[in-house]
């Protein structure tokens, strides 16, 4: 079985790389960032200069590692892809820089879980191409300069808060990618189920666009699930209904809400009236990672209006209350807030 599942992840991973748009023009969405990073890649071409160093942050899901690839594709150069998290040393970041040809693009993916040593060396590279290594202990300590090729960092993060000041401020363009709109979605599909060779109804197309939580790897891994069960079932075209069984299966709403979107609402409304209550107490009771939560589930969960945060803590709202059918009988200290969110 763990082979199988093995297998399977390799199998999605090839997928996932292959529905990956390729050119700008197949990208869809996102068209404030697209044109603010044409601008800077042809700006940077016509002075035959590398391109500035970009921060693209937001949820997950919604194409930062895409555009990194098309940045790098645009300008011509090999992209050099790493994450915070491999970078456990000064002497990793050291290797991998002083690799770097002139005019690289360097992608850091998880950026916000670089460490503050890892942090630091990274000012004076971006800022002025040079790397300071310190040599030897106590008084004969030393610090050995290296210069560095001028090349182009892009850093993606989903916790935009917790990358220190200095580190923000060294990137020559700080974009901000947004969930992305129900049309979109649909025209994301319709290109991946062309890639898959499956044959999609638009009423099944607009049912997986409404589910997709707003996010395209959402969308993509629905749509595959899709297909498997379409195959099973030997359907040559996905049908609304077929959309709609493989939904329940998988345990996944027409609103794309999961049994744990669920349950978080639930802990707020049943054990915590309504809320207002911490991430932690929140994580505590429904067993989840308080990272997982905040990552993961809350950000849909305000999309679509059904979570508020407060200084005091996070509230189901009235939207909320009315989906799950549950009457608004909580804390009269935050029915205000419930009604008017």
């Amino acid at each position: 079985m763990e082979k199988k599942n093995d297998i399977k992840k390799t199998e999605d991973k090839h997928l996932d790389s292959a529905l990956r748009p390729k050119t700008w023009d197949e990208y869809i969405g996102q068209d404030n960032v697209k044109d603010n990073l044409r601008i800077l890649i042809d700006a940077a071409k016509k002075r035959s200069e590398s391109v500035e160093h970009v921060l693209l942050h937001g949820p997950a899901g919604l194409g930062k590692t895409t555009l990194a690839n098309l940045i790098a594709k645009e300008y011509g150069s090999p992209l050099r892809v790493t994450s915070g998290p491999a970078l456990e040393r000064v002497g990793d970041l050291a290797s991998i820089l002083t690799n770097l040809a002139p005019g690289d693009v360097l992608f850091i993916d998880e950026a916000h879980r670089l460490n503050k040593m890892i942090e630091e060396v990274l000012y004076s590279a971006m800022e002025d191409f040079t790397l300071d290594i310190v040599i030897g202990k106590g008084p004969s300590a030393r610090i050995l300069q290296i210069d560095l090729p001028r090349f182009t960092l892009i850093a993606a993060t989903t916790r935009m808060s917790l990358l220190s000041s200095p580190l923000r401020s060294r990137f020559g363009s700080v974009l901000k990618l947004d969930f992305y709109q129900p049309k979109h979605i649909k025209e994301i599909l319709q290109r991946s189920a062309g890639l898959l060779d499956i044959s999609v109804e638009n009423d099944a197309l607009e049912l997986l666009a409404g589910c997709a939580r707003s996010t395209p790897r959402v969308a993509n891994r629905l749509l595959k699930r899709v297909r498997d069960y379409a195959q099973i079932k030997d359907a040559e075209v996905v049908t609304a209904p077929l959309v709609r069984e493989t939904l329940q299966l998988l345990g996944v709403d027409e609103m794309g809400l999961e049994e744990s979107d669920k349950k978080i609402l639930l802990t707020i409304i049943e054990k915590f009236r309504g809320g207002p209550v911490g991430l932690g107490t929140i994580a505590a009771a429904t067993q989840e990672e308080e990272g997982t939560i905040e990552d993961v589930h809350e950000p849909y969960l305000m999309q679509v209006g059904f979570l508020a945060r407060t200084p005091k803590g996070r509230i189901a709202t009235a939207r909320a209350y009315e989906y799950l059918g549950i009457a608004p009988a909580g804390n009269p200290d935050n029915q205000e807030t419930l009604f008017t969110s």
